[in-house]
């Protein structure tokens, strides 16, 4: 019996030790030898890490007005577990529906999800309707969630989770500049694009520790590390004159419907872009309902194309700078040929006229004698590259196009390029920085949009300077092309780019249009119309292109389209920046009015035909030199005398009989009157108003000139108060109907031209009827 119990305790003590060698070894194996792997396990239950996200740079434009930021944003979640034990399927679907435009079969999909074991989802996200919706729309579901709560008590079968998202205040309003964010946070197009680096914050976060029920323990030991914001960017840009830029377009666009327009504004001394607008355009909040991808293209840095007349700019600053141009030198304006090609003036003949007049007119004759005689292929060329055509500009933004110029080595391509054809093709920015070292003296310089970049977070900040990429021409030879640009806006009667002519300020410009390609071939009917220039000539602060694609109408050129845009643009802007206008007011105390004081004519009786050349160009005033002599003899109007707006003045520089009459196109009788009589012609008249029509006669020694002469309101209707025998193409806009002396139709500025095809080299046949590929 004892025996028994002393092995029964013997057992029972053993089973026991051996349970504690068990135990032991089991917890030297937990607690040593996979105490590391415990350890993290346990970290995991009680640790949380919350990501704190940083936000994306803000865009302003250079007054700070916020064209991009970040705002609230909420995304809408439905629980179908819940949904379906409380039976309200129809009634989320249908509300749903309604509130977030998705349709109803897609909706009750998404209510009714199940898992693949059969049981209900508890969140599904409304994609993509409900994804980042605003907090307008947040606020009708939050009020349908309150609805399901009262009604049956299941508010949380919707959710609603805060997020953000980008967004443009200013809707449309440079959309194409700005680009915009997709719906899952990537940067597309535009300065989102080029500055997303910057403008892409580092995200933060929070590390502590919590208890079973998710609360933060007292004890917790916290690793915080802050958000880092993407940096801020001030722009070139001021919306103000964005908003001109893009008011005016709607204007064009409603008038000439057109395939598309483009108009940049720049601050030549420095390449800034003040504005820069396409239509079609696009709003980046909403950028999914714009379907044609055509709409998101970048016509400012992105299309290529002929440039026509406006292109000639290029081919005067190198004569100038040469010194082989001579505005009163003249030439033969009628049809040439030049590698078995025929060129003409748009269909006119001009005669003998001065090189100055054929700027006025933008006769191609003159710049291809200018370009093709003149300057010759290889310095032609050498202008060419120095004004950064056939390259990219720089500019910050994505995707710039640039066509590189191919060698001028037929002499067909060589007379169509001195006046912006053939195998001329050039981007809108590259176009408005060539007219801008124009401007500024000869710089070219490197546009850019963004003026500043700003670090939110330590409050520095990198300005971005301007920058010149090399003298094109000399001070002296820009300011010579500018006065020359100027009298295309300033003489009223013959200059192309009569309609940006803005009273009390000097503009300069050039007007282009430009047959498009089409198969191949230069089509008779499809055309690109633009105007380049800037202002004030004495200080310019604007430089502006608008190019407008295919408008509809006939006779629709650069001058007719698209200056008078710029007119409105560049009046408006001026007026916004303060820039005071030449013209002098003064009160009148009786009417309470402030009529302008008229510009008066400068002496220039005694001074050299240069000098008086000179000092009229640099004051912005049109002027014809009578006669071939060195010296003023006479002028009109005499100094001191009143002069209106476009005037000119005639210089007489000779006392013989046998001058050759100006054109007085346009002229008041009076006027005329006074010219002929400084020439010692006589006069008869036949009508009233203003000089549509002029015939000379001789009788022995003797020269008189008859005058048809046509009222205002006649030459704007077109209804004659006593129909003259003919109309002049000066007083109508920019058209000439008239058959043109070499058989050719006129449609253009003063007469388009029919092509056929490009011109690219010497072996096509001089049958070819083309007739100059590119109009002023």
């Amino acid at each position: 019996m004892v025996k028994r119990i002393k092995m029964r305790t013997l057992l029972i003590g053993g089973c026991i030790t051996l349970f504690f060698l068990v135990l032991i070894t089991r917890i030297f194996f937990i607690q040593v030898v996979n105490g590391g792997i415990w350890q993290e396990r346990a970290a995991g239950l009680v640790e949380r890490e919350q990501t704190i996200k940083a936000s994306r740079g803000t865009i302003t434009d250079r007054n700070g007005n916020i064209l991009a930021t970040d705002a609230p944003a909420y995304t809408v979640s439905v629980n179908p577990k819940i949904i379906n034990q409380l039976g309200i399927e129809d009634v989320v679907t249908n509300k749903l529906s309604s509130l977030l435009g998705k349709s109803e079969s897609e909706m009750r999909a998404l209510v009714t999800a199940k898992k693949q074991d059969g049981t209900f989802f508890q969140q599904r996200e409304v994609r993509s309707e409900g994804y980042k919706i605003n907090p307008d729309l947040a606020t009708k579901v939050e009020e349908f969630r309150k609805e399901l709560k009262d009604d049956y008590k299941g508010q949380n079968a919707i959710v609603m989770t805060q997020e953000s998202k980008r967004y443009y205040p200013e809707e449309t309003l440079a959309s194409h500049l700005l680009g915009y964010m997709s719906r899952d946070g990537k940067a597309v197009n535009g300065l989102e694009v080029s500055y997303d680096e910057q403008l892409t914050g580092t995200d933060g976060y929070l590390n502590y520790q919590n208890d079973a029920k998710g609360y933060k323990l007292p004890d917790s030991q916290d690793n915080y590390l802050p958000p880092q914001n993407g940096s801020n960017l001030k722009l070139t840009i001021d919306d103000t004159i964005q908003y001109y830029i893009e008011d005016a377009m709607k204007e064009a666009v409603a008038q000439y419907n057109p395939l598309s327009m483009t108009v940049i504004a720049a601050d030549p001394n420095t390449m800034e872009i003040l504005g820069m607008a396409n239509w079609p355009n696009f709003n980046p909040n909403t950028y999914w309902e714009t379907p044609d991808q055509k709409d998101f293209i970048n016509h400012a840095t992105q299309s290529i194309y002929e440039p026509g007349s406006t292109f000639k700019i290029v081919t005067l600053a190198g004569a100038v700078e040469e010194k082989l141009f001579d505005p009163n030198a003249t030439f033969e304006s009628k049809r040439i040929y030049i590698g078995g090609y025929p060129i003409s003036d748009n269909g006119h003949a001009y005669g003998r006229i001065s090189y100055l007049e054929g700027v006025k007119r933008s006769s191609n004759i003159a710049f291809v004698n200018l370009g093709y005689n003149m300057l010759g292929g290889e310095r032609l060329r050498h202008y060419i590259d120095l004004f950064g055509f056939g390259k990219k500009t720089g500019i910050d933004l994505p995707s710039e196009s640039a066509s590189p110029i191919k060698p001028l080595v037929f002499k067909s391509e060589i007379a169509t390029a001195a006046y912006g054809h053939g195998l001329v093709q050039v981007t809108p920015i590259q176009q408005v920085a060539a007219i801008s070292a124009i401007a500024n003296g000869g710089k070219l310089m490197e546009p850019h949009l963004v003026k500043e970049i700003i670090n939110p977070n330590d409050g520095t900040s990198e300005v971005i300077k301007p920058k010149v990429v090399r003298q094109v021409i000399s001070k002296e030879s820009s300011k010579l092309v500018s006065g020359y640009l100027e009298q295309v806006v300033a003489d009223r009667q013959i200059g192309t780019g009569r309609n940006a002519y803005i009273e009390g300020y000097r503009v300069a410009g050039k007007t282009g249009t430009a047959r498009k390609v089409v198969n191949g071939t230069y089509s008779k009917s499809k055309d690109v119309v633009s105007f380049i220039g800037f202002a004030p000539v004495n200080n310019p602060k604007i430089a502006m292109l608008i190019v407008i694609d295919q408008p509809d109408g006939a006779n629709i050129g650069g001058g007719t389209a698209a200056a008078p845009v710029f007119k409105k643009i560049v009046s408006q802007a001026l007026q916004y920046m303060g820039v005071p206008k030449d013209t002098v007011k003064t009160t009148d105390k009786k009417s309470k009015t402030t009529p302008v004081v008229q510009a008066k004519a400068p002496d220039l009786s005694g001074k050299t035909a240069k000098q008086a050349r000179s000092q009229l160009l640099n004051a912005g005033i049109a002027y014809e030199t009578l006669g071939q002599g060195e010296n003023v003899i006479r002028q009109y109007p005499v100094a001191g005398a009143a002069m209106n707006p476009g005037q000119r003045i005639y210089l007489l520089t000779e006392e013989s009989s046998k001058m050759k009459i100006p054109d007085l196109t346009g002229e008041s009788l009076r006027d005329a009157l006074e010219v002929l009589s400084l020439m010692k012609v006589g006069v008869t008249v036949k009508g009233e108003g203003y000089v549509v029509k002029q015939t000379e006669q001789v009788a022995g020694e003797q020269r008189t000139v008859e005058l048809v002469l046509q009222t205002a309101k006649a030459a704007v209707t077109g209804i004659a108060d006593e129909a003259p025998e003919s109309s002049d193409p000066a007083l109508g806009d920019e058209t000439n109907n008239q058959g043109a002396t070499d058989g050719t139709a006129n449609t253009e500025e003063t007469g388009k031209t029919d092509t056929t095809n490009p011109p690219s080299n010497e072996t096509k046949s001089s049958d070819n009827t083309s007739d100059g590929a590119s109009l002023p």
